[in-house]
């Protein structure tokens, strides 16, 4: 009878001891949940709106709030209105501000605030996320801009043009490779533009060339002025680890749905796994938030391109979508998938250099 009671009492306390453990688990997610602020999406607000609007950094917390809340995302970049969101805990001292930008050049005075001013004032600090491409240098350009607006189209009965959006991606991506401490040369540069983060981005025609040259109107004189100054640069540079990635926005018949497309010169093998890691990148991207959709994006060589051709550093050539088709639009004139598009080919990049 005692061995009974003994069995019993044990089966008891392994029981009491489990139950507390549950509840102790349940406590501890209980209060990390807790511990977490939660909004509600109203309509009109993206991922970037919804941190600023509750002080959080959009820049240095945006993949925390994608990792927080994947399941309620749609494309892993859009809000659902009236649902409810968690915000990233903000950690004190996460984030070092850069207090200055690697010069750009030695003939350029004030080269501290004009790098800074070139993100705009509310975009102006540079986060520094690590040193893994310190000491590289990278040319970026944005298609056309200037005397040249590049591809047109129409949305919500504005006129919308290539070379902002082509400029607030390659921005975007400049202060994602600054962070990982490389050198980069915006080539294409808007003194007042910035980061912009409205959906129609205004038209203008105030583009220079780096550092301060008018944009020639005449199409080859524009592209030799490009070839010219990167080339020059690249010399200067000589020894250095330097790549050059080209931002266009694609032009097709309005019906037709286009993926991110990356070409390099045919006999560059630098060139090819430059263009191939920034695919192979949107491909795991693709496959891990949007597994339902397949990604008809490629990388190869289109040699008769004349930057292509023509300039000297390993260069990815890079088509972001249709700009007069109504799906395409939606990708390309959301602030939300334009950082994303910059944070996936700076992800490429990184990559790309550290499978040297």
């Amino acid at each position: 009878m005692f061995w009974h009671e003994f069995c019993f009492f044990i089966t008891m306390l392994k029981a009491v001891f489990i139950n507390s453990l549950l509840f102790l688990n349940i406590g501890f997610s209980a209060m990390a949940q807790d511990s977490l602020k939660t909004v509600i999406a109203e309509k009109g607000d993206g991922i970037l709106s919804l941190l600023r609007k509750n002080d959080v950094s959009p820049y240095d917390y945006y993949d925390d709030f994608i990792k927080l809340n994947i399941i309620n995302l749609r494309d892993s970049v859009h809000l659902y209105e009236g649902r409810v969101y968690q915000i990233p805990k903000v950690v004190v001292n996460r984030i070092q501000l850069v207090d200055s930008i690697q010069s750009q050049s030695k003939k350029t005075k004030d080269i501290k605030s004009e790098a800074f001013a070139i993100f705009g004032n509310k975009h102006k600090n540079v986060v520094e996320k690590s040193k893994r491409l310190k000491g590289n240098i990278y040319y970026l350009v944005s298609g056309h801009g200037g005397p040249d607006p590049g591809a047109m189209a129409v949305y919500a009965k504005k006129a919308i043009a290539e070379d902002e959006y082509a400029y607030d991606i390659t921005l975007r991506l400049a202060k994602e490779l600054l962070g990982h401490g490389a050198t980069v040369y915006i080539i294409i540069r808007d003194e007042n533009d910035g980061i912009r983060d409205d959906r129609i981005l205004e038209i203008d025609r105030d583009e220079l060339a780096y550092p301060k040259e008018t944009i020639p109107l005449n199409q080859l004189a524009r592209l030799k002025q490009r070839v010219t100054i990167i080339n020059d640069l690249y010399n200067t540079h000589k020894g250095a680890y330097q790549r050059l990635i080209v931002t266009h926005v694609d032009s097709r018949s309005k019906g037709q749905n286009i993926d991110v497309f990356f070409y390099h010169h045919e006999k560059s093998t630098n060139g090819k796994k430059l263009a191939e890691s920034i695919h192979n990148t949107f491909q795991k991207k693709y496959k891990k938030y949007q597994p339902n959709r397949t990604y008809a994006g490629t990388f190869g060589h289109r040699t008769e391109l004349y930057l292509v051709r023509k300039t000297y550093p390993a260069m990815a050539y890079i088509e972001i979508g249709n700009i007069k088709n109504k799906k395409d639009q939606r990708r390309i004139l959301d602030p939300d998938n334009r950082q994303a598009l910059a944070k996936w080919i700076g992800e490429g990049v990184l990559l790309d250099f550290e499978e040297e």
